[in-house]
């Protein structure tokens, strides 16, 4: 995906798609957070933590090279995915607080419900932002990389987030509390 992400912005500065080398060029540095995280900050990743993460960035950014507009359903699974990305962080950075402090008791029914919370408030900042480069680009007249299409599509967008969001509220207690537990000693034993 990697490989694919450097052909893009190739594929960008040749033809003159300052789009395309944007978006490719912040896809790419995304994909290098897994190796940074663990070479940094001594935290370990599962290899499919680091492929999830590249996954997001990489069907966003192939969206942005011609597949959201060539195939209807790509922006539902982008949103998705990139939903289900946030919901895990979230998820991971909440039960590594409460892993780390007696004090501090999480249930996991309010874990399921400050995920879908934290999730939604994203998808409402992401919304907006879209709105404001809207906004931007009809003052301006610049194109700009995200475009806003509608009501009806920011009430799909959110309701894909709420799936991607639901995904990991349900799977994410089993599969990420390793994670957590990597984290809570990694970044939060440092007191």
């Amino acid at each position: 995906m990697q490989v694919l992400l450097v052909a893009i912005i190739g594929y960008g500065v040749v033809f003159a798609q300052p789009k395309a080398v944007m978006n490719g060029a912040i896809a790419l540095a995304i994909t290098f957070a897994p190796a940074v995280l663990e070479k940094n900050y001594d935290l370990p990743l599962d290899p499919w933590l680091g492929l999830w993460i590249t996954l997001a960035v990489f069907l966003h950014t192939m969206g942005s090279a011609g597949l959201y507009g060539a195939i209807g359903w790509w922006d539902h699974l982008t949103h998705a995915t990139s939903a289900s990305l946030v919901a895990g962080i979230g998820y991971t950075f909440v039960r590594a607080v409460d892993l780390h402090s007696d004090q501090i008791r999480i249930p996991s029914r309010f874990a399921f419900v400050a995920i879908l919370i934290v999730v939604m408030a994203f998808g409402v900042i992401w919304e907006l932002f879209e709105f404001g480069l809207d906004v931007a680009a009809q003052s301006t007249g610049i194109t700009m990389p995200l475009s806003q299409h509608g009501l009806d599509d920011t009430v799909r967008d959110m309701m894909f987030n709420m799936l991607g969001a639901i995904v990991v509220a349900t799977f994410g207690q089993v599969h990420l509390s390793g994670v957590a537990e990597t984290v809570r000693e990694s970044l939060l034993s440092a007191d």
